[in-house]
């Protein structure tokens, strides 16, 4: 369970097939189908995840070039939204949570149909349905962001994350065992 909530990729799945055109050569670029349509192609799970209910979302970001500040990531996450809901001012109303450190996304509130225009802005990688961290804690991940401000940065904000990635570090590392030496008899 807890791993589900941790990977909200295991959430949704959407029709490959309805978004994208199956080949590059396709004559169907998809284009004909509305947002309301392409939303019910998603497929649900809400019985499996507390908290999940298509209102909250992550937006995962590519990497930044080079070293920006921490305010200076978040301005772009302000400028991201903003090309999607219309001013810095709603996108500040919107989010409800940054990650600047060991993944770069922010968790805000918006309807279903807007996820397709969130997804096809630039540097936006996946937009996701977001969870609660752990079941009976109404609290989602990430750094805080109250009243158009991150909050001062803290590790436990990112603890689950970095627990999932030390257990799934120590389940993808091989072993490799010393070969025996094989004992010969004696024979009495």
């Amino acid at each position: 369970m807890a791993r589900i909530i941790r990977r909200p990729l295991n959430l949704t799945a959407a029709a490959r097939f309805r978004l994208a055109p199956l080949s590059p050569f396709s004559g169907n670029s998809g284009s004909i189908n509305s947002d309301t349509t392409r939303c019910s192609e998603l497929i649900r799970v809400p019985s499996l995840v507390e908290g999940c209910d298509y209102k909250h979302w992550l937006v995962l970001m590519k990497p930044p070039n080079g070293y920006p500040t921490r305010n200076h990531i978040v301005q772009s996450f302000f400028e991201t939204l903003a090309m999607a809901l219309g001013s810095e001012e709603e996108a500040k109303k919107s989010i409800y949570s940054v990650s600047t450190k060991y993944y770069y996304a922010f968790g805000c509130r918006f309807q279903e149909p807007l996820t397709y225009k969130i997804r096809s802005l630039p540097d936006v990688k996946w937009v996701l349905p977001d969870s609660f961290i752990v079941d009976g804690d109404n609290r989602y991940g990430g750094e805080p962001f109250v009243d158009g401000e991150v909050v001062p940065y803290d590790e436990k904000y990112h603890a689950d994350w970095l627990r999932d990635q030390t257990e799934e570090d120590a389940k993808n590392r091989v072993v490799k065992k010393k070969p025996r030496r094989k004992r010969k008899k004696k024979l009495i």
